[in-house]
Order: structure tokens, then C-alpha cells, then sequence
């Protein structure tokens, strides 16, 4: 089954310039205590050529840039956990020259405790990281997809031996939500009740308009294909819950639910980026118990426009006029959307955690 066939493809498509990239000593450094030798004039050719094909490989591709906001909510504990990391790049030790950039975002909805949400925000990226594709393919898509399955098996895995060497042994469990962007292309994995949304303006009747696009899939026990896998198992839905306990169906760590059908596979999607894209709101449930999508979506729009509840300027990147979010002078109105929308979501009485990131994306003309 492929599992990115629900999501259609733009009608538009850029495709960068091969790149390659790898880690390592710059031109007169050292390098596994060789020392490299002075370039020559040929060598400074080929230098300004490697700097032309990276610039034409960047040009076209989205800027991204994350802001979070978390807020404890009644819980006496933090259990959420976050990642943002514009550029992830560096993490690589080599990259495909068709990759010109990578980014990473995630949200970490832990029950049970801190514990599992923790391990999943510090060694989930570090793993997705030495599992990335390293050679060229013209199957580069399968392999990232492949490598965002076997990252999440690993992780899951790597917990639960952890845990389950505990005396006692943890019953830590969390949500994953997962976004990684390549080049231009959005690809989502997660697991559990966190979602990822995507604010997309597209004309109509002469006017643009907020449409919302749903990047991610709940698993909970409700819903059949989760029942019946977790039937099959030999465990039982009670009140919504596995077991009358767990809310979600899917999630990294919860070693004891395991054998009941809880699985960590993640659902994937993909999406490719457009210049119609305005930001992706990355949350845990604590946001979704008290805003639906829309309303998410629809709320920082007003924040970013200079709407009512607005601490902030009106963002030009809403102009068509300007140059889309290249200014550092509009970090704080993105930061404020961001903020106040957390805080919105305690103030409607959401008892939860509430962890938000709001990624901004814009193009350079």
C-alpha cells in the first residue's frame, strides 16, 4: 500500500540542483591527520563552481522558521517535549546531492510521565539522522520513508529496553509528531493524538483565503482499524481506552500495552511546500481539546494580520506586495501568534500540557 498515495501532487514542481555535502575540515585543515594540500588555481575553479551549484541548489527552497510556545496548564508535571531544528544538515555525515536542505520539527506528547517524551526528543532526530539516505536514488522518497519507519521502531525499542531495566520499570509512554522537510517536500510521520496542520492561502473570486490541510492522522482506540488490531491482540476497548486506560492506540514506549496492540508504526504523509504556504502548527492535544484546526489556523492568521488580540504589527509576509519573511524584524509577531495561541488555549480551559510549535514559511522572490 503506499502510503503517501492520498496526498495529491502540486501542479507546480522545483527540483534543486545536485548538491554534495560531507562533514569534514575545510580547504588547509586537517582531516584524519592528513593535512590537506593549498589549492591550486584549478582547485579554486572548482571551489567557486561548488558555490555556484549550491546557490542555484538553495535558491527557490523554502525559509523555515520554528517558534514554540508550552504551557504546564493544571498538570503538576511537564510531561511535553519539543524539537526545532531549522537546519538539520549538520547532523548528517553525508547527504544525498539531490538534498539541498533539511529541516525537523517535532512534538512529544508524554502520559505516564516525562520520561518517554524526553528519550524520544533527545535520540529520535539523532537516529532519523545516521538512518537518512546517503547515496543518490531516484527511489530517494521510499528510502527517506523507510528510514522515518525504522527510526521510529529504533526508538520505541531503545526506550522500552530502557524502561523495562528500571527497578521499578517505567510505564512511560508519548505521542510523536514528526515533521521533516527536504528541499521543498513536507514529509509527516506520527503516532497517537498530536497533530501537524498546514496553513495553505489560495484564491478565490479574487480574494485569497485560509485553507487548512491536515498533515497527520489521530490513532485512538475509537476509531475500527485500531479496535480490531487491538481486539486481535487480546486486549479490549473500554470507554474509549485501551484496556479502559490508554487513550491513544499508537505511541513510543507503554511497554505494558504492547502485547494489547499498541503499536509504535508511524502513519506517513507528504506534501510539497508552494509559495501559497504560510506556516505549519505543530501541537499535542492540549491545543486540540479546545480548537479544531481552523480555529488554530484562523487565529494566528488574525494575530498576523494586526487582528483583534494582536500585540504585535501587521505581518507584511501576508502582503503579496513584500518580500515574504526574509526580515528578522518579524520574529516577534510569528513568536506572539505563537504564544498567544498556547495561552489562548488555557485560557478556554484546556487542563492539558500544551506545547505549540508554529513553523513560518516563505519563499525568496
Amino acid at each position: 500500500m503506499d502510503l503517501f498515495g492520498d496526498l495529491p501532487e502540486p501542479t507546480q514542481s522545483q527540483t534543486p540542483a545536485p548538491l554534495q555535502f560531507q562533514e569534514g575540515s575545510q580547504n588547509g585543515g586537517t582531516q584524519d591527520g592528513v593535512r590537506k594540500r593549498k589549492p591550486s588555481s584549478g582547485d579554486d575553479e572548482e571551489a567557486e563552481d561548488e558555490e555556484e551549484v549550491k546557490r542555484l541548489c538553495t535558491e527557490g527552497l523554502p525559509v523555515l522558521r520554528g517558534y514554540v510556545a508550552a504551557r504546564r496548564g493544571e498538570r503538576d508535571e511537564m510531561q511535553d517535549a519539543h524539537v526545532v531544528l531549522p537546519d538539520m544538515s549538520g547532523l548528517l555525515s553525508v547527504r544525498p546531492r539531490s538534498v539541498s536542505h533539511l529541516s525537523y520539527f517535532a512534538v512529544f506528547d508524554g502520559h505516564g510521565g516525562a520520561r518517554a517524551s524526553k528519550f524520544a526528543a533527545e535520540n529520535l532526530h539523532l537516529t532519523l539522522a545516521k538512518k537518512f539516505p546517503t547515496g543518490d536514488s531516484e527511489n530517494l522518497e521510499k528510502l527517506i520513508q523507510k528510514s522515518l519507519m525504522d527510526t521510529f521502531k529504533q526508538t520505541d525499542e531503545e526506550f522500552l529496553k530502557k524502561a523495562s531495566s528500571q527497578k521499578p520499570s517505567w510505564k512511560d509512554g508519548s505521542t510523536a509528531t514528526c515533521v521533516l522537510v527536504v528541499n521543498d517536500t513536507v514529509y509527516v510521520a506520527n503516532l497517537g493524538d498530536s497533530r501537524a496542520v498546514l496553513c495553505r492561502m489560495e484564491s478565490s473570486e479574487g480574494h485569497n483565503k485560509p485553507v487548512t490541510l491536515c498533515l497527520s492522522k489521530e490513532h485512538n482506540p475509537t476509531m475500527y482499524e485500531e479496535r480490531m488490531r487491538i481486539q486481535r491482540a487480546g486486549g479490549t476497548v473500554r470507554d474509549g481506552r485501551v484496556l479502559g486506560v490508554l487513550e491513544v492506540s499508537r505511541s513510543i514506549g507503554d511497554g505494558q500495552y504492547k502485547r494489547c496492540g499498541v503499536i509504535s508504526t508511524p502513519d506517513l504523509r507528504r506534501r510539497q511546500l508552494t509559495r501559497n504556504d504560510r506556516f505549519l502548527i505543530l501541537a499535542c492535544d492540549g491545543l486540540f481539546k479546545v480548537f479544531s484546526a481552523d480555529e488554530a489556523v484562523k487565529f494566528v492568521l488574525n494575530i498576523l494580520q494586526g487582528g483583534e488580540g494582536s500585540e504585535e504589527q501587521k505581518d507584511p509576509s501576508l502582503d503579496p506586495g513584500l518580500d515574504p519573511g526574509l526580515d528578522p524584524v518579524l520574529d516577534p509577531v510569528l513568536d506572539s501568534a505563537c504564544q498567544q495561541l498556547a495561552s489562548e488555549a488555557v485560557r478556554r480551559g484546556c487542563a492539558d500540557n500544551v506545547t505549540v510549535i508554529l513553523v513560518s514559511i516563505s519563499f525568496p522572490k
